[in-house]
This record gives structure tokens, sequence and C-alpha cells, in this order.
């Protein structure tokens, strides 16, 4: 029997989908408020990539000043209100927290940060105004994390935002790639909202950049370009079989479960490959529709998955099992996928070995890839001059500008796919880079 019953309604997949972090009520916050010791070193605020001052907005909290503490918040981090939800909080601010030297449960910094946003987001309480019209335009491709911060900050210096993304919703992986137990969609949507009405930035969806000719209009139109546009499609595995009906990327297959919700079909059996917090958020998932039986198969131990230890907790509590030390060799069927045939491996000399003669087969119904994302080569290739590293990441400065010195970057596609408090900082700092860069420009030109 499955853990869970298969969803037949929104309301049902709420059920099944419910919040990992809920909102704290105003009784729940001002308890664990006071709980901080407001630290003189505050390693908290170290271990947040973009280092908000914690102790500060949780004493704003307990001292019932919630503009104040949103306003610390959202002066760190653009992307302040889903960062409170999705971000690996126990091995971030709340890893870091001294409670747990002492063997008492850390502050829930991430509960907290998300309480004191979302009530400013609701009552649609603008905090900030934009900058005063410098004459400077900046096009930003990709309405994800990176591209909505770095919009953000532009539009308080003063310069005209127009971000063009491909699909027809904003807020790029935080809405279309991470879990519905994380954070919905109507709170991804929302705090895209409310910044784009209190900062006027504007977006154009369904605006894909895909040509040359298309990229040198930008380049004509505006000052400076800012790239947003993350990683492409799951990677293959080079295996027989991969194109068998049934056979899905795990990206694609979160993307489509976080719009289409309940309406999606997934059949009794699925095998998810891969060990990293992706590939736990898909077998989580698959086991939450419904999936009479979902096994984790990862080719090497389990010490040496790159998934948080929280997040393979979290799938094995929603019933998935798990097989380490496992290689798949041949996706098995003819037109639809029947299983999966697997070798075992193990560590000779410090090298993953296949060992000989223990080939076996997994049935299954469904197989998900979750093996890692490609880059987006072929578009970074319509830039002259663009340069990425060995791993196919743009190469950029230590403001974000690429090797084009029009171009900046940040997020998945300089540094390879990391978490959504990474994009959103790296597309703030990519901002004030390019109002160095456009300042200094025009310094020249007088």
């Amino acid at each position: 029997m499955p853990e869970f019953k298969r969803p037949k309604s929104k309301e049902e997949f709420d059920i099944n989908f419910a919040q990992k972090k809920p909102l704290m009520n105003d009784t729940e916050a001002y308890y664990e408020s006071s709980r901080c010791l407001y630290c003189y070193d505050a390693p908290c605020v170290h271990a947040c990539p973009t280092h908000i001052d914690i102790p500060l907005f949780i004493k704003q909290i307990h001292t019932n000043n919630m503009e104040g503490a949103a306003r610390t918040i959202f002066d760190s981090n653009w992307l302040g209100n889903a960062c409170g939800k999705v971000c690996p909080t126990s091995v971030l601010c709340e890893g870091a927290c001294v409670y747990n030297h002492q063997n008492v449960k850390p502050i829930e910094i991430g509960r907290l940060q998300n309480y004191a946003t979302d009530g400013i987001i609701f009552k649609k309480t603008h905090l900030y105004t934009p900058g005063e019209d410098n004459g400077g335009s900046v096009a930003v491709i990709g309405a994800g994390p990176s591209g909505i911060a770095c919009a953000c900050e532009l539009r308080t210096l003063g310069y005209t935002v127009d971000i063009y993304e491909a699909k027809e919703k904003p807020s790029g992986l935080t809405l279309y790639g991470t879990a519905p137990y994380k954070i919905t969609n109507e709170e991804a949507i929302q705090e895209i909202t409310y910044l784009q009405e209190m900062l006027g930035f504007n977006i154009f969806y369904k605006s894909p950049i895909t040509t040359r000719d298309e990229i040198l209009n930008l380049e004509n139109r505006y000052d400076a370009v800012f790239l947003g546009v993350g990683l492409g499609t799951t990677g293959t595995l080079g295996i027989k079989g991969e194109t068998l009906d049934q056979v899905v990327g795990a990206v694609e297959f979160i993307e489509e479960l976080k719009i289409n919700q309940h309406n999606i079909n997934i059949p009794q059996r699925v095998i998810v490959l891969g060990g990293g917090n992706t590939a736990m958020d898909a077998a989580s998932e698959s086991a939450r529709m419904g999936a009479e039986s979902v096994l984790l198969a990862y080719r090497r131990s389990q010490k040496e998955m790159g998934a948080y230890k929280f997040e393979y907790r979290f799938a094995i509590s929603s019933g998935v099992k798990s097989l380490f030390n496992v290689k798949p060799l041949e996706i098995i069927g003819q037109k639809r996928v029947k299983g999966v045939q697997f070798i075992k491996t193990h560590m000779k000399n410090g090298k993953l070995e296949d060992i000989p003669g223990s080939e076996f087969v997994e049935l299954c119904d469904m197989v998900i890839k979750a093996t890692g994302q490609g880059k987006q080569l072929s578009f970074f290739d319509l830039i002259p001059g663009l340069q990425v590293s060995t791993s196919n990441q743009l190469i950029v400065n230590d403001i974000y500008q690429t090797t084009h010195p029009k171009y900046f970057a940040g997020g998945d596609a300089v540094n390879g796919g990391a978490e959504v408090v990474n994009a959103a900082y790296e597309g703030k700092k990519a901002a004030q880079g390019i109002h160095r860069y456009i300042t200094e420009m025009k310094s020249n030109h007088r």
C-alpha cells in the first residue's frame, strides 16, 4: 500500500503536499523570536549567502516592528520571502545557530523570515520606491531569482528595466522547479507581483531570446544586458532506452507537477535515478502522488550522495525506498518503459567500478532521470566573446561581468546550479556591477 492516496482534487493535492515550513501565527512568531540570543558574532549572518542581519530582524519581529523586519530582510535579499521557505536553512543560517552546540533546537530563522515578509506582501506595503530616472536602461534575460533580484536593485538605482522571460509566468525554478511542499505557486508569484508593483520593472512573458538578431537588438537598445538564463534540460545518461515513453527528466517532471498538480497521472512503480536534491524531490513527489512503489537508485554509496541529509530523510519518510551502489545499464521496454537493468558497483583503488556478473533488473512503469541539467551553450554561442569555464559555466569577474563587457550574469548559469538565495545574491551584486559599468561608460564619453 502506498503511503499517500492518489490526489483527485486540488484539496487532496494540498493535503499530500502540506508545507514543510508552514506560516507561523503571531503567537508562534513572538515566542520563537524571544529565543534569539542576539550573538555578538552572529554566525547565522555569516552562513547566509546574502548576509541578512538576522538578529536584527528577529528583534524587530519580537518588538512588533514588522515593516522594519521586512526591510532588514529585503535590504539584503530581494527574494526574502521565497528564501524563507525554500532555503536549506538547516545547513545554512539555522545550521550555524549556536543552539546546535547546546543540543537545543536552533531558531527557526526561515519561518521567521517568511513570517516577517508575508504580512508586508499581503498588505502590499511598499517599503521602497524606484530611484530617480537616470536615463539608463538594462535588459534582463530570464525572470528567475537572479533576474528578478537584478531588476529590483537596478530600479532602486534609477534604471529602466525590461525582463524577457520565455515562459508564461515568472520566478524561474522557484515556481517551476521547486517542490510544492516547499513553496506554493501562489506564494512564488505573489512575491514577484509585489516587487513588480512596488518597483516598476517590466516583464515580457513568452518572449524567448533565441537568435543572434534578437541579441543584437538588445545590445543596440540597452546600455547593458543581464543573463539570468539558468540551466537547460535534464542531461542524458547515454544508455539504451532513454527515448521510451514514461522516461522523463526530473526537472521536467517537477515542472509539470508544479503546474498541473493533481491533473497529472503517476504510474504505480517509479524508479528515480540520481543522488542529488532534485532526485529527492522527484522521489518524494512521486510518492505523494500515490505511486505504490518509488525506488531511488544511486550509483555510489549513501554517504557520497550530493543531496542534503534532511532531503533524503524526507524522501524516506514519504515512503521512498533506496538502492545504493547500482548503475543503470539499460532502460528496458519496447515503446513504453518496463524496467531498468542495473549493475552493482564498488570503490576500488579510489575509483568506482562495476562488479562483473552482478546485473539485475528492477521492474517499473516510469523512470525519472535526476542526472543533472545541461548548460545553455547554444544560447551562449549567440554572444561573441562570451567565455565559459571547463565545466561550461559563464566566466564572470568580481562584479559579475562576463568576458563580453556589456553582458553581466548570475544564478545557475554562473554557479552551475546552487540555491535560490545564491542566485538572488548574484543578481543583486551584478546590478551594482552594471551600475558601475554604465556610470564609467558615461563618464568616459563626456
